[in-house]
């Protein structure tokens, strides 16, 4: 209740607005994209929070260190090993077959700047799961943010990035400087 409150008045005093198709009603992966800038996290807060969405996120571990560690899982972070990245997609696999019910929100462009490629945990996560993949942006050239489609991924891996890339074509973030085209190098 104090999260929904908290959220509707920040989209009554922000200048964002919240565009979005009705959120997700199973288990799904939200994708943060373009993700360029660390106002994204406030954003995504006041997204799944305005739709009642319980979403979990992956963040770097050193978020979680010190005092920010409660909060962070709190507010539903689970923290990333940089050095053991293919570990957190057999965790998160994990709770969803154990029936925790949750978005996973992922940001598959990474860390913002100098990547080239979407990383892929969020692709063999949905497919392990079979959990849809639902589509979450930022576009500051309409000051919008919100959820768009969500889709079933077919395992054809360049098809379904196609989709993905055909939405996010016209979204430019935050920081648009900062913008990943949606690429996986499994694509080839």
């Amino acid at each position: 209740m104090l999260r929904r409150l908290t959220a509707r008045i920040f989209w009554l005093c922000s200048r964002w607005t919240l565009r979005s198709e009705p959120a997700p009603q199973r288990p799904s992966i939200l994708i943060g994209a373009p993700h360029t800038s660390n106002w994204d996290f406030v954003l995504m807060l006041a997204i799944s929070w305005r739709l009642g969405i319980d979403v979990r996120w992956l963040g770097k571990k050193s978020l979680f260190r010190g005092w920010r560690g409660p909060l962070m899982r709190a507010l539903g972070g689970i923290p990333v090993d940089r050095d053991d990245p293919g570990r957190v997609v057999a965790d998160v696999v994990a709770m969803a077959r154990r029936g925790e019910v949750f978005g996973l929100v992922v940001t598959p462009d990474g860390t913002r700047r100098g990547h080239t490629h979407w990383k892929s945990g969020f692709y063999r996560i949905a497919r392990e799961t079979g959990m849809p993949v639902t589509l979450g942006y930022v576009d500051r050239t309409t000051m919008t943010s919100g959820l768009g489609p969500t889709i079933e991924l077919t395992g054809d891996t360049r098809a379904d990035m196609d989709r993905i890339r055909a939405f996010y074509a016209d979204k430019a973030g935050l920081r648009p400087e900062h913008r990943v085209e949606p690429r996986l190098r499994e694509e080839g």
